[in-house]
This record gives C-alpha cells, structure tokens and sequence, in this order.
C-alpha cells in the first residue's frame, strides 16, 4: 500500500547522488568511499548517478586510482563519470542530428569506462554494478543484442531486481535501439509477474507504456485513457508502488512518479491523487520531462489537475 502522506513542500527535482556527487565535487575521496560503502552495493546505483558533473573529477579520480591499494570502488565511480561525460558529448539528440565528433568523443569515453568496468568486475566478481553500467555502455557502442543480455545476466544473476539494469534493459528492447514494441512489453510484464509482491519491477510497465506514447508521437492522455493500457497499468501499480509489501528503496520517487504520471494522464485521479500526496512535492526529472513544459510545471499541472494542491 502507498505509504503515508509526506512531508508538504513545494515541488523540487530530487538530485540523484546527493551526497556522494557533493563529496565527489570537494574530491574528497574518503567521503565518497565511505558513502557508498555505508549502504549495500545494490543500492549504489542512484548514488553513482549524480557524478561526473564537478570541473577536475575525472582527472582526481585518476590520482585517487594511482594511490588506492583496492582500486576498484574508485574505477567504477571513475568509470560512472565517464558514461555520464560521453552522454555530454552525445547529448539527447535524435542521432540524425548527432555530429561525427559527437560520435567520437561519445564511443571513446565510453570505451574508457568499459575498460574500467571489466577491471572492477575482476576484481570484485560478486559486485553487480559494474555490470549495469556495462549495459549503459554497451549500448552506447552498439555492442548487439546477445551480449548486452549476457551483461543484462550477469546483473541478474548477482542481484535479480536491480531496478536499474532492468531499465536499462528495456530501453535495449525497445524499437528505438533495435527492438521492438513487442519485445519491450513482453520484457516488462514477464519481469514484473517474475517479481515477488511488492517488487520495484512493476514499474517497467509504466516505463514501457510511456515509451509506446512517445513512439506515437504525443496526445499522451488519449494513449493512457485506453482500457487496456489503464488495467495494465492498474494490475502493475497493485503489484508493486500500492502492494503492502512494497518497500520504499533509493528510487521509490522515480516508481511514484511514473505511477502518478501515466494515472493522471489516464483518468484514474484517485489512484493518481493517493501517489501525488505521498511524495509530497519529490519531482524526478524522468518521466515528466517527457511532457515538453519541464519537469517541474508539469508535475505541477497534473498534481492540481487531480486535486493535490500542496
């Protein structure tokens, strides 16, 4: 069951990181290694997320790596900069519109940090995260099908819900790098109805039914009034954000969020109401920006839109 009513604020972007990016900007690497450390690896993800941003990281990772007797908690931070600074150089552009120095610098850096992600998965065999980052990476480079699900695997295998992988995954399986519709929703629905009750895995339905609006091109409230995109998305939120045994992890903004997005945009301002009222002004970036006016308005629209006015 959604929890209780949070704390009422005005609407703010949640800043992926936090902490760890704000140690990472002071290069003040004991900070960064002891927050992480502080909480268990499979929660790593929304903490390495906010990094790469700060002017000198890259090059005091660097010299972090040259001192550190175990490196590899410093290559894969290391290595998280480098996927977020080849993504700077590629920015969200369709490709069409992506130079060929775009390119280059995009597939070096990422070819960095895959050669980094190798040498902390050696090192620490049982770590899940370099895997999830290789399926950014991958990606990115265009590796193929059968060894981003092999990288998809071997995440898996390690931690079975790693919301993170999972996402990353789907977006693998969608039409826009090679898959198809299809595929995408038969992935999300099969991770989801895998998954035990409560499990953060419900929220790939949402993420799957967002990505089929998009692909058709906008009226986002006709796509998610449809009867079988609402049951669907009704069965996804029972199984997972509304569950009782549904845990509030390092991304349960981002499940809410979605939850909230796709019922508002559908009708169902009830179930909608209930999430907006949870989260309490916490705003994540995706899926409203996804709605043109910016993350922030549109969440604000859709919140008074159902009745939620703190």
């Amino acid at each position: 069951m959604v929890g209780d009513v949070a704390r009422r604020v005005w609407p703010r972007v949640e800043q992926p990181g936090g902490e760890v990016a704000e140690a990472a900007r002071r290069q003040d690497w004991p900070a960064v290694r002891d927050l992480l450390l502080a909480v268990p690896e499979g929660e790593w993800e929304p903490l390495l997320r906010g990094l790469g941003v700060g002017e000198g990281v890259r090059e005091w990772l660097a010299e972090v790596i040259e001192k550190e007797p175990e490196p590899a908690l410093a290559l894969l931070v290391s290595a998280s900069c480098h996927i977020h600074w080849a993504w700077e150089a590629r920015t969200d552009a369709l490709a069409t519109y992506v130079s060929a120095e775009q390119f280059r610098l995009f597939h070096e850096r990422l070819r960095i940090a895959e050669e980094q992600l190798y040498e902390v998965a050696e090192r620490e065999p049982a770590w899940a995260e370099p895997w999830h980052l290789l399926l950014i990476t991958g990606r990115g480079l265009e590796v193929g099908p059968t060894p981003a699900y092999e990288r998809f695997e071997a995440v898996v295998r390690r931690q079975p819900e790693h919301l993170g992988a999972h996402l990353q995954y789907l977006q693998q399986v969608a039409a826009k790098w090679g898959g198809s519709e299809e595929e995408m929703h038969h992935f999300a629905w099969t991770a989801m109805t895998g998954a035990r009750p409560g499990s953060p895995l419900g929220v790939l339905v949402a993420v799957a039914h967002i990505e089929s609006m998009l692909d058709r091109g906008g009226r986002p409230s006709h796509y998610f009034g449809q009867p079988t995109v609402r049951r669907a998305l009704r069965e996804a939120a029972d199984r997972s954000v509304c569950h009782p045994d549904h845990r509030r992890g390092p991304d349960w903004a981002f499940e809410y969020n979605a939850f909230a997005m796709v019922f508002a945009l559908g009708g169902e301002t009830r179930a909608a109401r209930q999430l907006f009222r949870a989260l309490g002004g916490r705003v994540t970036e995706s899926p409203w920006r996804y709605l043109s006016v910016g993350a922030v308005p549109a969440y604000r629209r859709w919140r008074h839109r159902c009745g939620v006015w703190f």
